[in-house]
């Protein structure tokens, strides 16, 4: 892996992260993303940096129903902290997927989604829309930082700031976890209307950063370079940052990340070899994951072609195959067609990868913002919707 030098950047002075018993040398969190943070990609993003890397989001409900694929999605290969986000909309699954994950000793670290803005867990009242409903919300967490705490188990949360700017939720959520007991506490400075659109408000971020002095509070949105985490900050004051969209197809950006956060400039900058190099292990590792099922593995690893080869000079045609290699030997082939000999091309590799989407109207349950309770029809319509929405 080519790494440069960039001009010297002053060290930030940043704590290590403290969760509970639990201590993340380099403040840094790897955002769970579904279909995305397997155990591959969680290896391939610590064997290039420090920091703590969150698990596939995973159903309350498949879990306790021990489907496996919930089971799968927990799995951990020899990973020093053992990191599960939950799903849930209903209290009592939320407090029964804790407390298997704490008995059956399957998690050192749980954290809950309260910030997924994908219409399928929005419309069953799920994710960002969950702290609309302050009484359900509250339930939730308390009930699941009891479950954790039986086991000494660090609780975390992520969200949002809330539905749409005339629905914000940020600050009473953040205080409401405060007092129930959470460990910290990540805003991505976005609405769910947002989705990924726009630009992320980190004024929102340094605004939860105030309201909540006495916990740690974790940044994300809008970091695609070491620099932009350094940025984040420095500019809002939180105790670390969760890393999203900003590594996919670049695992190596926690190299840069730890770097920049001692005070070094190292950064990575990796020719076509060094990108094809680490596509084929990022699929032999996905073999392994998927217990050596190589049509499953190689499908899974397609999504990633793009944002690996973002900025490169790949042709066409040589892309297409790419986003539809079959086998592990395809791939080598295909690989091996690329002109390995190229340098980094700078900027165009950079920035923003992903489908941004556009701000739109979020998906909600009947009358849901009519009130901040929820309402009888609600309350009935919540354990109903306890359905498995892992995966997208």
């Amino acid at each position: 892996m080519t790494v440069v030098a960039t001009p010297p950047t002053p060290k930030l002075e940043l704590p290590p992260l403290q969760l509970g018993g639990i201590t993340v040398d380099t403040p840094v969190i790897l955002a769970p993303m579904a279909g995305i943070t397997n155990s591959a990609f969680r290896r391939l993003c610590r064997e290039y940096g420090g920091g703590l890397y969150v698990a596939e989001m995973v159903t309350s409900r498949a879990l306790v129903e021990r489907t496996p694929e919930s089971l799968r999605i927990i799995s951990h290969d020899d990973e020093k902290v053992r990191s599960v986000q939950l799903y849930g909309v209903d209290p009592v699954t939320v407090g029964a997927a804790v407390r298997m994950l704490v008995e059956e000793d399957r998690a050192d670290h749980i954290d809950l989604n309260f910030g997924c803005p994908v219409p399928k867990v929005t419309r069953r009242g799920g994710g960002s829309a969950l702290p609309w409903k302050i009484d359900l919300f509250t339930s939730i967490v308390q009930t699941a930082v009891k479950e954790a705490s039986k086991g000494g188990i660090p609780l975390t949360i992520k969200m949002r700031k809330g539905i749409d700017e005339d629905h914000l939720t940020y600050l009473d959520a953040g205080r409401i976890a405060r007092d129930a007991g959470v460990a910290a506490v990540a805003l991505h400075g976005r609405t769910a209307a947002q989705f990924y659109s726009g630009q992320a408000d980190w004024s929102a971020i340094a605004r939860l950063r105030e309201a909540l002095p006495d916990i740690p509070v974790l940044g994300n949105g809008d970091i695609w370079s070491a620099e932009d985490a350094v940025r984040m900050v420095r500019e809002t004051g939180v105790d670390g940052v969760v890393v999203g969209r900003g590594c996919q197809g670049r695992p190596w950006l926690f190299g840069d990340l730890q770097a920049a956060f001692e005070g070094k400039d190292e950064r990575h900058r990796p020719g076509l070899r060094e990108v094809a190099e680490g596509v084929y292990r990022h699929a032999e590792l996905m073999v392994e994951t998927f217990g050596n099922d190589e049509y499953k593995a190689l499908r899974e690893i397609r999504k990633h072609m793009a944002w690996y080869f973002k900025g490169y000079v790949v042709g066409g045609e040589l892309r297409a195959k790419l986003a539809t290699v079959p086998t592990l030997e395809v791939l080598r082939e295909l690989l091996e067609e690329l002109d390995l000999d190229l340098p980094y091309p700078g900027v165009d590799s950079e920035g923003p990868r992903g489908r941004a989407g556009s701000p739109k109207r979020p998906a909600l349950p009947k009358d849901w913002l009519e009130s901040r309770q929820l309402n009888a029809e609600q309350s009935a319509d919540i354990s109903a919707a306890e359905l498995d929405v892992s995966g997208g």
